[in-house]
């Protein structure tokens, strides 16, 4: 099942100069399809189904194509900001964020899970460790209960990102294992989910590791840009690459917090208002498949995140957030 297929474009256009910049990186990567075991199995001809059963066949078919679309769109609230071109980790501070998830934007929206974002360091590199649960309720007598965790290592040159991601959507587990490496003028992908044929492909160049891409994403902002592109691997989601096309937003713009949130102290700093749309890497073509709005702070804490697809919309505000001492490492 593809997010975003038959959805209606939104927010601002994309810039066409950063299509014209990326356009060439796309091409030039030709990228072997990789395998998709959230799409939904074929479905039977309503010719052949009985009518006192076509109810009964129809409401599960429906809640399971939302459930789809879900499942992505939950695990896609955080993901959508961990991934991005050329880094310089100096002010990214590991620390552990949990928020809570809503469905909708209003001020009552229903809760319907928590996520945790957990990042740590050491001399060595980055420790990346998201856990993610909901339950939605997609009709009055069907729930989808899902669950994502990720475990990740990144190094701190960026280069290169090994990790593995668990999965349950009602009690069905997917596991996968994925490595992607740059050397030699080349981005390499590999990914082996369990039951699955191994998928290898080529990524464009500058595609970004998810904790480099956070670092990007400040580093422009401080250097006072209004709107620029980067492209980043998403390990969560979609397993590939996605191009992000970032513009700030003027103050007042972003959904305001909820005031029956109990109040967390905000990291002290920088911070700005940004809205991101996501495409596909290798088909900048297609529409976004997902807008983001967020406040995202300079030493990489994200807050009030806003997750549209055109058909449904997420919500995670920060719950809980400690932030941690950077390890004291000898200068290489």
């Amino acid at each position: 099942m593809e997010i975003g297929h038959r959805q209606q474009p939104f927010g601002r256009p994309v810039q066409g100069a950063h299509r014209q910049r990326l356009e060439r990186l796309s091409r030039a990567d030709e990228l072997k399809p990789v395998h998709d075991p959230l799409r939904s199995k074929p479905r039977r001809n309503p010719a052949t189904i009985p009518r006192h059963s076509m109810r009964s066949t129809i409401d599960p078919i429906l809640a399971s194509a939302q459930g789809g679309v879900m499942h992505r769109l939950v695990c896609f609230v955080l993901v959508a900001f961990l991934g991005g071109p050329q880094l310089a980790f100096a002010q990214m501070q590991p620390h552990r964020a949990e928020y809570v998830l809503r469905l909708g934007a209003a001020a009552n929206a229903p809760r319907i899970g928590t996520a945790i974002h957990d990042l740590s360091q050491d001399c060595a590199g980055w420790h990346l460790k998201r856990d993610i649960t909901s339950e939605i309720a997609l009709t009055a007598s069907w729930k989808m209960s899902l669950s994502s965790k990720l475990d990740a290592e990144e190094p701190r040159s960026g280069n290169s990102l090994r990790y593995q991601t668990t999965q349950v959507q009602n009690g069905n587990k997917r596991e996968t294992k994925g490595r992607v490496q740059r050397a030699h003028g080349e981005l390499r992908a590999e990914i082996a989910t369990a039951g699955a044929q191994p998928s290898q492909f080529f990524l464009p160049f500058a595609t970004l590791m998810p904790v480099a891409a956070i670092d990007h994403l400040t580093e422009r902002l401080r250097a006072n840009a209004a709107s620029f592109p980067a492209l980043m691997f998403d390990p969560e989601v979609m397993g590939d690459g996605f191009l992000i096309d970032v513009t700030q937003l003027d103050d007042g713009r972003l959904r305001a917090s909820r005031p029956t949130d109990k109040p967390v102290a905000t990291p002290k700093g920088k911070s700005w208002p940004v809205s991101m749309s996501f495409t596909r890497g290798r088909d900048q073509a297609q529409r976004p498949l997902f807008s983001v709005t967020a406040q995202v702070f300079e030493n990489g804490v994200l807050d009030r995140l806003t997750v549209d697809t055109g058909m449904i919309t997420v919500t995670a505000d920060l719950q809980s957030l400690e932030m941690r001492p950077a390890p004291n490492c000898p200068r290489s």
